[in-house]
């Protein structure tokens, strides 16, 4: 084991997303189910664990993320066409999971996984959006931290375990979003919720 102290960190927040002028909440955790991660491991948005990582437990924190902190400018290049079949199943299109707004899992030939947001349903093709739901927004977090404490050895060894794993640790926004998608980074929290959590990491 290193001399690196990681930091056992649990934080109640309001998440509100800034574009355009306009303000909206995109993500409230509560102090019974604080969002919490385990810093040093990258599994939050870097300047969101810059920014508590030194506040002791109480602390209050009020503070913002330009997109380049958080997760990049909105990219319109990112929004594509896919072919309808791809989503079909027996020969038939699966309805039940690709539906408007739904947040899906893709692959691309390289096998690199990512998540994709459908932002349309035509005759032959399927629009899909590959930015963050957060991405072109400045993020302003307003909180307190709920716990702040050295981490345990056991904690950090079973946290290495599970990133060695394949798991990718998806935490809170803090780093993903309280989910960045059910655990998996994939659907019902990724910019529903949970995105926004301090940061699902880019």
């Amino acid at each position: 084991m290193n001399d690196i102290k990681h930091k056992y960190i649990a934080v109640a927040y309001e998440l509100f997303a800034i574009a355009d002028g306009e303000r909206h909440m995109a993500e409230k955790t509560e102090a019974g189910k604080p969002f919490d991660f385990i810093s040093g491991f990258g599994l939050t948005l870097e300047d969101f664990e810059n920014a508590v990582v030194n506040l002791a437990q109480g602390d209050e924190f009020d503070f913002t993320l330009t997109p380049a902190q958080a997760y990049g400018e909105y990219v319109q290049e990112r929004v594509l066409d896919l072919d309808k079949e791809i989503f079909c199943i027996d020969g038939k299109f699966d309805h039940e999971h690709i539906r408007k707004d739904s947040i899906i899992p893709l692959q691309n030939e390289e096998g690199q996984r990512f998540m994709a947001q459908v932002v349309e349903i035509g005759d032959n093709k399927v629009k899909v959006d590959l930015n963050h739901p957060l991405a072109g927004k400045s993020l302003n977090f307003k909180g307190t931290v709920v716990e702040m404490r050295e981490a345990t050895e056991e904690e950090v060894s079973k946290l290495i375990k599970q990133l060695s794993g394949g798991c990718g640790g998806c935490g809170g926004c803090g780093g993903c979003g309280g989910s960045c998608g059910e655990g998996g980074c994939g659907e019902g929290n990724c910019g529903e919720g949970n995105c926004g959590e301090g940061g699902c990491k880019k």
